[in-house]
């Protein structure tokens, strides 16, 4: 098959480039290619993990998506790339039982897009990578939810046991995924006893340690959001330990630099990303982290029709530093893509400036009531504090946004708002 423009990765980034692009060109303009069946907001992963989201209920179909939108959704991993004669190969598609669903297959493009955003870095730590689960699909966050599960089962079958017979959680990671989870987890284990663990207790037998190598948690954030976020975790209940480097993982404990180990029933890797390590099989620039090079213009080094954003893309500003890998950039990467590409359609000539990162600020889920965080102001370095249920308000309408981005704006506004009404009003959470 043969699509004028390719994009691979359905995350935040690549998606609302797909969809916006596809409203705007028409069908039979673009491609989505993705490993997966169903989209869901990279930063509600946390609450499927915690069992207060289910991913049914908030997953979006690709089908659904190319339907609605106009473009065309093919299933299956990127597996090669010939640049040269600009196709790209689509691997099979197998059940459980290994029988072929679909066969390998090869789409041509005339300009690509890859957004296939970030992995787990372990940084060589012993152990983590068997050990621990890490938050970066909807796979990963069902496997931590039903393991949970398991293990909560267990501790109810246990109370009235010699020792403490409850559940361990370690968290690796102090920054945004690592701290929301473990506020959500909080949140969720003081209703388990809904779901027929009535012997729990949320605070002293669901035990969660936030594990965190820096001097305080949310490092990159201003210091006013990570003490008022200390706080809230301290008022649910987390031990919060900085400044702490983990050496080794095992099946049942971690241990950090001092020799002090923790008990771990479940361990969760929230403490760094890296690039796919496909992409460096591509026969395309990359850097130390895997990233892909890619100019201000947001194409990859040396090939004028390929363009990478997000996570994978080693982005370069006018201060010599690279663009974070933060979802805000994704977004703004592709509102710039899709300009880009609008221009072309259109026959007028292309940007004339590069890509420019701008702070927006962000924001941190504490549960259904309340978020912190920070807002930047237009000024260089003005920035405001928000707390409570209005920082609250502003998180869910990050995702609405979202939603807005790949729905459309009647449509989502029923769906977020009336999706973050019932969660507030209804304590209950997922475990089966």
């Amino acid at each position: 098959m043969h699509s004028k423009i390719v994009i691979v990765g359905g995350g935040a980034g690549g998606l609302e480039l797909a969809c916006k692009l596809s409203r705007k060109l028409g069908p039979g303009q673009v491609t989505l290619v993705d490993s997966r069946l169903y989209h869901i907001w990279k930063p509600s992963l946390h609450e499927v993990a915690a069992g207060t989201l289910d991913i049914h209920q908030e997953g979006l179909s690709y089908q659904m998506l190319a339907h609605d939108n106009g473009f065309t959704y093919v299933y299956g991993p990127l597996i090669a790339l010939d640049a040269a004669s600009n196709s790209l190969t689509v691997g099979a598609i197998a059940t459980d039982k290994h029988e072929q669903l679909l066969p390998q297959r090869t789409v041509h493009y005339d300009q690509l897009v890859l957004a296939v955003g970030s992995t787990s870095n372990y940084f060589g730590v012993p152990g983590a990578k068997e050990n621990t689960i890490s938050l970066n699909a909807t796979e990963d966050a069902e496997r931590f939810r039903l393991t949970l599960l398991k293990l909560l089962a267990m501790a109810e079958q246990r109370q009235g046991d010699a020792g403490h017979p409850g559940v361990d959680i370690v968290i690796i990671g102090g920054g945004a995924t690592g701290v929301e989870l473990a506020a959500e987890l909080r949140e969720a284990s003081g209703v388990y006893a809904a779901y027929g663990f009535q012997n729990l207790n949320a605070i002293k037998d669901v035990r969660i340690t936030l594990l965190e190598g820096a001097p305080r948690i949310l490092a990159p954030l201003p210091e006013r959001v990570s003490i008022a976020a200390l706080k809230l975790l301290h008022q649910h209940g987390i031990s919060v330990v900085t400044d702490t480097r983990v050496t080794t993982i095992e099946a049942d404990k971690v241990t950090v630099a001092s020799g002090t180990s923790y008990a771990a029933d479940i361990c969760v890797w929230a403490a760094g990303i890296r690039a796919p390590e496909f992409l460096a099989t591509l026969g395309l620039p990359t850097n130390r982290a895997g990233q892909l090079e890619v100019t201000g213009m947001l194409n990859v080094q040396g090939h004028a029709n390929i363009f990478a954003l997000g996570d994978c893309a080693a982005c370069m500003g006018p201060d010599g530093k690279l663009v974070p890998p933060r979802a805000q950039a994704a977004h703004q990467q592709a509102d710039y893509l899709l300009k880009t590409f609008l221009l072309q359609a259109k026959g007028k000539p292309p940007h004339t400036k590069p890509y420019e990162y701008l702070d927006y600020g962000s924001l941190v889920s504490f549960g259904r009531t309340t978020s912190v965080g920070t807002l930047m102001g237009s000024l260089k370095g003005l920035s405001w504090f928000v707390e409570g249920f209005v920082a609250r308000m502003m998180y869910v309408s990050l995702h609405l946004m979202h939603h807005n981005a790949v729905l459309g704006s009647v449509r989502t506004a029923v769906m977020a708002m009336g999706r973050f009404l019932i969660k507030r009003s209804s304590p209950q959470v997922k475990l089966h």
